[in-house]
């Protein structure tokens, strides 16, 4: 019977922390979108090492998983769809692994 709940006790927090990690990164690439924007259209501050610093960080963090998506993803015009696919799909394939994990 112990064996059982330290078991059911390991598989919560495993799926918590993955739901953790998960909204993390969820997070990093809305943050990534955002500044993205605000740099594009000349929000940056001229050769300002904390900017540069905090958009390399988020470009090398979610670059290559959205870089998945813009293979397979055209632009449509000016617009980039492939993060808003890219979030979907991390959504929903989280989802459930968590919940599988969860029980």
């Amino acid at each position: 019977m112990s064996t059982i709940f330290v078991l059911a006790t390991v598989r919560e927090s495993i799926a918590n922390f993955l739901n953790a990690l998960l909204i993390v990164y969820l997070i990093l690439i809305f943050a990534y979108i955002i500044t993205s924007l605000i740099f594009a259209f000349g929000g940056r501050i001229p050769y300002s090492k904390w900017s540069s610093a905090v958009l390399g960080f988020l470009r090398d963090v979610c670059e290559p998983y959205l870089g998945i998506f813009r293979r397979f993803i055209p632009p449509i015009g000016p617009v980039d769809v492939s993060p808003i696919v890219g979030i979907l799909f991390l959504q929903i394939v989280g989802g459930l692994i968590i919940n599988i994990i969860h029980g």
